[in-house]
């Protein structure tokens, strides 16, 4: 058939089914961006692929929803620049971001590209309308690269331009961005504050994830999930598990894959710090097959982790180890390095458990090298007190090697250098006030006083941090240094 004749037929069909089948055009706005395409009408084209892109995302369809985007994106380049098509590339560059944190992950190369082109855009038109959903996508690309400085920057950016808008609809996304860099900042109690006011402004009308241009996770599951974590760092534990279910049941109750892949990978992670490795393990499936399902790299790689991490905490460290790993690498694939200290302490953990002291120790040197660099700091207290742990596990192994060979004593000595990880992580747990790490570290630097026969000194300042709680005496953290205070009474 000759192209003008084939473009009159599908220019027909489009004007068929915009007149007689007006249900079909909004529930398959695709086929009028196919059948207008075909037929080079490009203009009518745009806003249909629009449509089926926003349609396919609200349905967690993402890569379906990125094929319509960047379709649309592709007829814009051959159309004249004019404001009217710089308006609509706008739209469909803020809606692809979204798109592609939730399939590449949210420091992917692609992510940056798209929303820095999306800010050049609002500059050229002078919109400032989307300029908030532009900045926030921005914002997700550095937090997680992590470059937390200009993260912080943006954040603070994004409060001051919902503060000065009239319609206090932004607020709960400001509020929640400034609260998790912040959060990993190591600056827990004002994070835990933001989070709060996030939750506490959340109106399911119009914040849910459907009803957002940046169509990401539903900011009050987010919010409840990153308090979970502050609060179980803050020293309550059990006001952490009952945030961590909230935003489970909210998210399960969305609909959502992505808010509820978002919810279980941090309810997972809090029944890590919680030392719960069954838990953690069960979370981790429900992740994995979400994720495998769904596409969502960022989260899969952080459930493969976490679930290694629960396999060597029940006893299958070599299997464990190797998931870590596989997980590390699938991680990091997707541009990501935030809470990769934390990731590392755990793979330290692990070979700890499995008698691999030495691997342990060049994992934890990496992982507060990662901290120096980064300036990621909520985790670096457990990474000084794993360190000191290590340390002493290793000088017993080496103690008795030397015995035979050399019986001098070893040098430097392992004691001095444990207790003095144990004090420096206690003394970053407390600039936090995350007591839940200065009650770990403090057990662990009066588990080696008691073997120097300090013990009067070990049970006064190991009593002192565990007379603070009120809550969480179920806890392995909590159970273990009221064991210890009982054998130094």
């Amino acid at each position: 058939m000759l192209k003008s004749k084939r473009q009159q037929l599908h220019q027909q069909i489009a004007q068929v089914l915009t007149d007689r089948f007006p249900e079909t055009v909004e529930t398959q706005p695709e086929l009028l961006g196919h059948h207008y395409t075909e037929a080079g009408l490009k203009e009518q084209a745009i806003p249909y692929w629009q449509k089926a892109g926003q349609r396919a995302s609200y349905r967690s369809a993402n890569m379906e929803a990125v094929a319509h985007l960047t379709k649309g994106l592709e007829l814009l380049k051959s159309l004249p620049d004019i404001p009217e098509h710089t308006q609509q590339e706008l739209t469909l560059q803020i809606t692809l971001g979204s798109l592609l944190i939730a399939t590449k992950g949210y420091a992917a190369p692609e992510v940056e590209k798209t929303y820095t082109q999306a800010l050049a855009l609002c500059r050229q038109v002078g919109e400032t309308s989307q300029l908030f959903w532009v900045l926030l996508g921005l914002y997700r690309f550095y937090l997680l690269r992590p470059e937390l400085q200009t993260a912080r920057e943006l954040a603070e950016q994004l409060l001051r331009l919902a503060q000065n808008m009239p319609d206090p609809a932004l607020l709960p996304d400001a509020h929640r961005a400034l609260g998790i860099v912040l959060f990993h900042l190591g600056e827990l109690t004002t994070a835990l504050a933001h989070m709060q006011q996030s939750i506490a402004l959340y109106d399911p009308q119009t914040h849910r994830p459907d009803q957002s241009p940046l169509s990401g996770q539903d900011p009050k599951a987010t919010g409840l999930s990153y308090a979970a974590w502050a609060l179980w760092l803050l020293g309550y534990p059990d006001q952490a598990r009952k945030s961590s279910h909230e935003a489970l049941a909210l998210a399960e109750g969305l609909s959502h894959p992505l808010s509820l892949a978002f919810a279980l990978e941090f309810a997972a992670v809090l029944h890590q710090y919680r030392r719960e490795g069954q838990q953690a393990h069960e979370q981790t499936e429900a992740v994995i097959t979400l994720c495998t399902d769904q596409g969502f790299q960022y989260f899969l790689a952080a459930g493969t982790i976490l679930q290694g991490w629960a396999r060597a905490e029940q006893g299958q460290g070599e299997e464990g180890i190797a998931q870590m790993h596989q997980g590390m690498a699938s991680f990091r694939a997707t541009g990501a390095e935030a809470i990769t200290s934390q990731w590392l302490a755990l793979l330290a953990e692990a070979y700890g458990k499995g008698g691999q002291t030495e691997e342990g120790l060049n994992m934890l040197a990496e992982a507060l090298a990662v901290v120096d660099r980064t300036g990621e700091h909520y985790y670096e207290a457990e990474l000084y007190r794993l360190k000191g742990e290590l340390t002493l596990a290793q000088s017993k192994v080496q103690s008795l090697k030397s015995k035979v060979t050399d019986p001098r004593p070893l040098t430097p000595d392992p004691q001095s250098e444990a207790g003095a990880c144990c004090l420096k992580a206690i003394e970053i747990a407390r600039k936090q006030q995350a007591k839940s790490l200065e009650l770990r570290a403090t057990t662990s630097l009066a588990r080696l006083w008691q073997q120097q026969g300090k013990q009067k000194e070990a049970h006064g300042m190991l009593s002192k941090i565990y007379g603070w709680f009120t809550e969480g005496f179920d806890t392995k953290d909590l159970q273990e240094a009221k064991a210890l205070l009982d054998e130094l009474s």
